[in-house]
């Protein structure tokens, strides 16, 4: 699958989810809702080799290291999230729009959905949360059940 069609394929199925789960709706979408929408591993090591940028993602993995929080500028948790191929991203997620993400620990599993940005390091994924102004689209987080955006 090409890289604009799995983008446009991902972008569809992440909003007939969010449709289904209500945007301020604090529960997951079902785990087979969220396997469907899933962006193909290659569609990120593709982005990944190629320098791209501002791509939306959906990512499952498991917490690697949980960092120190980010307090420049915009207030954001971050953490290292490990996929199933190895390759590692840097999540930052906004907790001055979103909630924060209560007792994140190292080798728990979670689903990311954003912004893929990226680094010589294996990228960032942001925008892990809504849009106040409601001029981009909005990501979420989904750990233990619970959905944060």
């Amino acid at each position: 699958m090409k890289l604009g069609k799995a983008l446009v394929f991902c972008a569809s199925c992440l909003s007939a989810v969010l449709d289904g789960c209500g945007r301020n709706s604090s529960s997951a979408p079902r785990d087979e809702s969220v396997e469907s929408i899933l962006t193909p591993l290659q569609v990120l090591e593709e982005a990944y080799s190629d320098r791209r940028s501002d791509i939306p993602v959906v990512l499952k993995g498991v917490v690697d290291k949980v960092l120190r929080d980010d307090n420049e500028g915009g207030r954001h948790q971050r953490f290292i999230l490990e996929l199933e191929n190895g390759q590692t991203v840097l999540v930052t997620h906004n907790i001055d729009i979103a909630p924060r993400i209560d007792g994140l620990k190292p080798g728990e599993p979670i689903v990311v959905s954003g912004e893929y940005v990226f680094n010589e390091l294996g990228g960032v994924v942001h925008w892990t949360h809504h849009d106040p102004n409601g001029s981009h689209q909005g990501g979420w987080i989904i750990h233990h059940n619970r959905k944060y955006e």
